[in-house]
């Protein structure tokens, strides 16, 4: 894209959330408007973890997303806007009347679906709920992480099982964090290589969750059958996970979950939305 057309975008990122027959909306006093929890992303900030934030900045509702919604774009002034949306389930207390109401947003309500679709300000919001109401039961999440960047193998002299990461590579760590925060992922599996236990080290840290490391998914025991088995063992589960491997394995992984493979760049993840491991969406984020 050119600079020019991505300067003249404003981006933007939110949530529609459901709940029992009812979907989160807040009300803007300054234009007046009833709309889903959005807002613009900060510098640097990837779209679901902005998704994220502003949910919280709005309603006081912790959320996790779930399958992307289709991007609304449309003119704001002399810049367009650019909105990406998921849909949001609830993974806190739902109670909004504790909101400390601002000059932002002066009112937070749960509304029945029937009632939204016409409290709603702008059309395409009516068409971006008619979607998120499509998409059916909750999905679950199993996130595929390539490690960040690492030393270059001919400049490593020891074993290359524990060939660590460059700087960079850590940067493309803790930038993985909050999009992982953003799924709800409650499981870290990984490879037992240096590379990989320190690209998911950051999320883990941030809510003391506990990594599973396993040689079946390193560069050097790796096997289609032993990828299968751990991809297996996380799509019965039931959790949202993350798996983080190496680029050589990543083929064995996509043909474990049943879909081409993708190719990923250092540090990049692919969000695969699941239901009873059928696959719903697939996204790709950082790298």
């Amino acid at each position: 894209m050119p600079a020019t057309s991505r300067l003249a975008q404003v981006r933007a990122a939110g949530a529609v959330v459901l709940r029992k027959g009812h979907v989160l909306l807040v009300h803007r006093p300054a234009y007046d408007d009833w709309s889903f929890p959005k807002g613009k992303l900060d510098p640097g900030e990837s779209s679901p973890a902005a998704a994220l934030r502003e949910v919280v900045e709005e309603t006081g509702v912790r959320v996790r997303l779930g399958v992307p919604l289709t991007t609304q774009t449309y003119p704001n002034g002399l810049r367009t806007k650019v909105v990406e949306y998921w849909v949001g389930r609830v993974s806190g207390d739902h109670d909004v009347s504790a909101y400390a109401v601002n000059d932002e947003i002066d009112e937070v309500d749960w509304v029945e679906v029937g009632k939204a679709e016409q409290q709603l300000t702008y059309l395409r919001d009516h068409h971006t709920l008619s979607e998120a109401l499509a998409t059916g039961r909750k999905t679950r999440v199993l996130v595929v992480l390539r490690h960040g960047q690492a030393r270059a193998r001919k400049s490593w002299r020891k074993d290359d099982r524990i060939r660590p990461l460059l700087v960079r590579g850590m940067a493309q760590a803790r930038a993985a964090a909050p999009v992982l925060e953003a799924f709800g992922v409650s499981r870290i599996v990984t490879s037992s290589s240096t590379r990989c236990l320190q690209t998911v080290a950051p999320y883990a840290e941030l809510g003391g969750r506990p990594v599973e490391s396993t040689d079946r998914l390193s560069e050097e025991h790796a096997t289609a059958r032993s990828v299968q088995r751990v991809v297996a063992e996380i799509l019965d589960g039931g959790a949202d996970a993350v798996l983080c491997t190496h680029r050589p394995v990543l083929p064995a992984v996509y043909d474990a979950v049943g879909i081409p493979p993708e190719q990923h760049a250092t540090g990049e993840l692919v969000v695969i939305h699941h239901r009873r491991g059928r696959v719903r969406a697939l996204e790709r984020h950082l790298g």
